[in-house]
């Protein structure tokens, strides 16, 4: 390869936890510890964004914000969106070497990646404390990328484009158009798309879906396949430019970029 200089992988949903699970149960029992209830399907909607943020988009939904002031007199503000996210970091720290497993095909895609020059970066909206637990995990397993970019370590996170741009600089690459950003959630699609780069869908191994592997091969083909299209039809509406199964199905895709570039190409808006 000559055109293409890089990749910047999310983490859960993309290069591990499949079906993207540690953070569900976090969610939901950090909200039940204020007495409102949550469903994992309702915690699932904002994935993709920084924690706190994603938090904030739930409290600013409207049956959740009433939940809430059912329990405590008034809707949500600024200190109760502090006030459970203070529970909800140590609640995902804890569980999330539970769920650290690369998803399948993961590693080899990522060392074929290496081989062709590529540099192979990363950006999360797990927070520094939560990634700490995750690193030496993913590095026994064999998968260390290039760098990490959490949410916040900058001013702002997802759907900004500023941890790509900290990608950009840490890994040495650019234009951005040289770099293609994998993601399973709306707002890290968002995030590539903001920067100016290729973006791509992980649409079976992760948020949209949302089952584990085991539940996911337990699923009758029909079934895979209403998943997987409602999962395509949400990547591809926040802008993704191609959507796959997993990251295991990446290569022929970075293939097809590289042609694209060949052929001066850009991506498109």
């Amino acid at each position: 390869m000559t055109q293409l200089k890089a990749v910047i992988f999310d983490w859960a949903g993309t290069m591990i936890d499949f079906g993207s699970r540690a953070p569900m149960g976090a969610f939901v029992e950090a909200y039940r510890r204020f007495d409102v209830p949550l469903s994992v399907a309702e915690a699932r909607v904002p994935m993709g964004l920084p924690k706190r943020a994603h938090i904030a988009a739930l409290m600013a939904e409207p049956n959740i914000a009433e939940r809430w002031r059912v329990a405590h007199g008034a809707l949500p503000d600024d200190a109760a969106i502090d006030a459970v996210y203070a529970v909800f970091v140590p609640l995902n720290t804890d569980v999330v070497a539970d769920y650290a497993d690369l998803v399948p095909g993961a590693l080899a895609m990522a060392q074929a990646a290496r081989a062709r020059g590529l540099r192979i970066g990363s950006t999360t909206g797990y927070v520094r404390a939560i990634m700490d637990r995750l690193l030496p995990l993913a590095e026994a397993q064999g998968y260390v990328p290039d760098n990490l970019v959490c949410a916040g370590d900058l001013a702002d996170g997802r759907p900004t484009p500023l941890m790509m741009y900290r990608c950009f600089a840490d890994l040495g690459v650019y234009p951005p158009a040289a770099v293609v950003k994998v993601d399973d959630t709306e707002p890290g699609i968002a995030e590539g798309i903001a920067a100016g780069s290729w973006t791509v869908g992980v649409s079976v191994s992760g948020n949209c879906v949302g089952l584990s592997l085991p539940e996911w091969e337990a699923a009758a083909p029909g079934e895979q396949a209403r998943l997987r299209d409602a999962a395509a039809a949400k990547l591809r509406g926040a802008g993704a430019h191609y959507v796959i199964d997993s990251v295991a199905d990446l290569l022929p895709v970075l293939d097809a970029i590289e042609a694209r570039l060949g052929r001066g190409e850009t991506p498109p808006l």
